[in-house]
């Protein structure tokens, strides 16, 4: 491991790959300080361009969109109070009070900073401690890796939103469409209708556009603004910079949140919007003045910021040693692994030692070119959030054809148009769409590992699994746990419910 770690450095001694990074951050930030368009957004639509390139550099070009995109979020919720993403919630709640304050410039930078500082020591600390992680899932066999995907895919779809009932039904329809085409063992067609376009399988680029980037185009077109703030951004009157005695003040709540998003971050489903509430409140149970959060405190900034940036590199942990993503984004960003070569599991770091660690390393760096364009690219982009739809969504919409035909195959135009509709619908009725794309992901490894679990039990899977698997069967054992109590649960709340009506 210490070697591949090594021979990674070499491969960093590219410069086109920090081109792509910058580049990845400027229209991450960008996308993110619109509100109502979301980092998803511009990783699902930008998606087909990191197929295009090296691995060394595809893959964080797709980095930096993600970084960039959840920092500029906090721009329009500090300046006006509308999150660009759902991770910059939290920053509401003290971000406006300090822009009327003549403080917005100082919030701005201190999400700056807080996001940076965060994101930086989890990839470092994702840094050191995925080798070793990837050694122990060496000593797993497939019916653990099945067991640690269903309890995962439970988890995620019972915590995505409200509704486990609705998170349940939306992995269950991933899992549908992730099991069209031809059987793998066999070589029958499945679930196919007849339609030789599905004999390979519904493609991933097409499914991933039409699942995240239709229904938000379409949900931008339904909202009747011309602009996507209505609201004018007077940079001239956001106050100074931040001092260094302020940053000084607000360290340990950074270190702090950092720490907690970095646990997050490795429990699959959970991610950036739980990990910002969670920073934001311990700050202000930290606090020796917790009445003046709410109301314009640095902390209320740097607390949120810090958390839900310190996700992003814990969440490659169950990703690249398992193959489980955890969210949206690394459910994409495992699509964009397997299409370059790398099918991320236990034995990727044997296979891809030094490429795994160079992609590491450049995702610490971009850190460090993150802080740089951010500092310089705070003014232009709030005063961006300005810009009228009619300019933006017409392109947004082209790239999404574009890259939905990046495949070359024109009936994929057809699959992206009827998978974004019928989300687009999914979405109006409530259910969180996570579960969905990323049941699709797994469909592939949940079959094979099931199919290899019951070569090895030789007729008695049960007893098998629950018997003579015991990891295995503690996931197994502990998914049924939480099923069951997240039933009773419901049921108890909606008695509640109706005993409170009535």
């Amino acid at each position: 491991m210490f070697e591949a770690f090594l021979q990674g450095f070499s491969l960093l001694l590219r410069i086109d790959t920090y081109v792509y990074i910058a580049i990845g951050l400027t229209v991450g930030m960008f996308v993110g300080a619109m509100p109502g368009l979301t980092t998803t957004l511009a990783v699902a639509v930008l998606l087909p361009i990191s197929f295009k390139l090296e691995p060394m550099v595809g893959i964080p070009f797709l980095i930096g969109l993600t970084k960039g995109g959840i920092f500029g979020g906090s721009i329009s919720a500090i300046l006006v109070g509308i999150p660009g993403t759902g991770a910059s919630i939290a920053t509401t709640f003290d971000g406006p009070a300090l822009t009327r304050q003549g403080k917005g410039r100082k919030a701005l930078e201190m999400a700056l900073v807080s996001s940076v500082t965060g994101d930086l020591i989890s990839d470092v600390i994702t840094l050191s401690l995925i080798g070793p992680i990837a050694l122990l899932t060496l000593l797993i066999g497939p019916p653990e890796v099945f067991a640690i995907i269903i309890f995962s895919l439970i988890l995620i779809s019972s915590v995505s939103s409200e509704s486990g009932i609705k998170g349940g039904i939306a992995a269950f329809l991933g899992l549908g469409l992730g099991f069209i085409g031809t059987d793998a063992t066999t070589g029958a067609t499945r679930l196919t209708f007849g339609l030789e376009a599905l004999n390979g399988g519904i493609p991933l680029i097409p499914l991933i556009i039409g699942v995240f980037a239709v229904p938000e185009i379409l949900a931008a077109v339904e909202s009747r603004a011309a602009r996507f703030i209505d609201e004018h951004v007077d940079m001239s009157k956001v106050g100074d910079r931040l001092r260094w005695h302020e940053l000084r003040g607000s360290i340990r709540t950074i270190l702090r949140s950092t720490l907690i998003g970095t646990g997050i971050g490795v429990v699959p489903g959970v991610g950036q919007v739980v990990a910002a509430f969670v920073g934001y409140s311990a700050a202000k149970r930290a606090s020796k003045h917790p009445e003046t959060f709410g109301k314009g405190e640095l902390d209320g900034i740097a607390g949120p910021e810090a958390a839900n940036n310190a996700v992003n590199g814990p969440t490659l942990v169950p990703m690249l040693t398992l193959g489980i993503p955890g969210d949206n984004i690394t459910a994409i960003l495992l699509g964009a692994f397997v299409a370059h070569g790398m099918r991320p599991g236990p034995q990727i770091f044997q296979e891809q030692g030094p490429l795994m660690y160079a992609l590491l390393l450049s995702f610490v760096i971009a850190n460090v070119i993150f802080l740089i364009l951010g500092y310089f690219l705070i003014k232009p982009f709030a005063q961006a959030m300005q810009m009228k739809k009619a300019y933006l969504l017409p392109l947004i919409l082209a790239l999404a054809f574009v890259g939905a035909l990046s495949t070359g195959d024109t009936s994929d135009i057809g699959i992206m148009v009827v998978v974004g509709l019928c989300s687009y619908v999914l979405r109006k009725a409530g259910f969180d769409l996570a579960p969905l794309i990323i049941a699709f992901v797994l469909a592939e490894p949940i079959e094979y590992t099931l199919s290899q679990s019951l070569l090895y039990a030789h007729g008695s899977p049960f007893h098998y699994l629950f018997v003579g698997r015991p990891i295995a069967s503690f996931f197994l054992v502990a998914g049924l746990i939480w099923i069951t109590w997240m039933t009773v649960r419901t049921i108890i709340r909606r008695r509640r419910s109706k005993g409170a009506s009535a």
